[in-house]
C-alpha cells in the first residue's frame, strides 16, 4: 500500500480535474522567496518542475525570468500555455533535457510527487555549474475558529488533526526528504532550509474554493465536496498566515 506521497499516484495526478479552479484558487508565493532565488541565481533560466497551471512560472516571469515548465499532467499545462507559458508534458523522473541547462530550477507545492533520489538525478543534469535548486511548500495556518471548523466538516472523509492547519513545521519532513535526494546525487552544495512567514486575506468564499482544490478533499463526491463545503462556517472575512519553507542549494562547481 503507498505511504510515500510520491506513490500515490491517483492523488498527484487528480488536480487537473479541475485546472482553471486550481489557478484561480490556490496561493502564489511571497514575493521574498521570488526575489531570493532571483538573486542566488546566476541567470535568468528557470525550470520550473510540476509547474500546473504555471502559479509560480507567472511569478519568475515577472521578475525576469525565461521560464520552462515541466508537468506530467496535459489539462494542467494548457493552462499554463494559454496564459503565455511554454510546459512539456512529463514526469521530472522521466524528463529529457536534451542538452540543455537552466540557471535555476524551482518547484513549487509539487517535489513531494517526485521520486527524491530520481528527481534530484534530472535536476543535477539540467541544472548549470553554480546553478540554484529550490524546492518549497507553503505551509497554512488559518485563524483558530477556520482551522476548527474546517477540520469538523472535513472529519470522517479523511484523517485530519482536531485543526486544519497545516504549518511551515508540517511541511519541513518534505523539505528534508527533499534535500536527503540532493544529497544522495553529491552534485549539490548542503541543502540550505530557508523559512519565509507571510499572510494572505481570504473571504469566506476564497477560502472554500481554495479549500476543493487540496488533494484528497478534491476527490470527494462533487454532492459529499458540496455538502462539506456549506457546512463549514468561518468569519466573512480573515487573514490566513503563511510559512513558506524551501530546500535550496547550488550545483557545485
Amino acid at each position: 500500500m503507498p505511504t510515500l506521497p510520491h506513490e500515490q499516484r491517483a492523488v498527484a495526478e487528480s488536480f487537473g480535474a479541475d485546472a482553471e479552479r486550481y489557478d484561480r484558487a490556490r496561493p502564489s508565493y511571497p514575493g521574498a522567496l521570488i526575489e531570493r532565488i532571483v538573486a542566488q541565481s546566476p541567470g535568468t533560466s528557470v525550470l520550473d518542475v510540476g509547474c500546473g497551471t504555471g502559479i509560480v512560472a507567472r511569478q519568475l516571469r515577472a521578475a525576469g525570468c525565461t521560464v520552462l515548465g515541466v508537468d506530467p499532467d496535459e489539462r494542467m499545462a494548457e493552462v499554463a500555455r494559454r496564459q503565455g507559458l511554454e510546459v512539456e508534458v512529463a514526469k521530472i523522473e522521466e524528463w529529457d533535457p536534451a542538452g540543455r541547462v537552466f540557471d535555476a530550477v524551482v518547484a513549487g507545492q509539487t517535489w513531494h510527487w517526485v521520486e527524491p533520489g530520481a528527481g534530484a538525478a534530472t535536476v543535477a543534469r539540467a541544472l548549470r555549474p553554480g546553478g540554484l535548486v529550490a524546492l518549497f511548500w507553503n505551509g497554512v495556518e488559518p485563524p483558530p475558529e477556520v482551522a476548527e471548523a474546517t477540520a469538523d466538516a472535513l472529519r470522517g472523509h479523511m484523517p485530519l488533526p482536531p485543526r486544519f492547519s497545516f504549518g511551515g513545521e508540517a511541511y519541513r519532513p518534505l523539505a528534508d526528504r527533499a534535500a536527503d535526494g540532493l544529497r544522495a546525487t553529491n552534485a549539490f552544495t548542503d541543502p540550505e532550509p530557508w523559512t519565509l512567514p507571510w499572510e494572505r486575506e481570504y473571504t469566506r468564499a476564497d477560502w472554500l474554493e481554495q479549500l476543493s482544490t487540496s488533494g484528497f478533499v478534491n476527490r470527494l463526491p462533487p454532492a459529499t465536496l458540496s455538502a462539506v463545503l456549506a457546512g463549514i462556517r468561518t468569519p466573512d472575512a480573515f487573514v490566513v498566515r503563511y510559512s513558506t519553507v524551501v530546500a535550496a542549494a547550488h550545483k557545485r562547481v
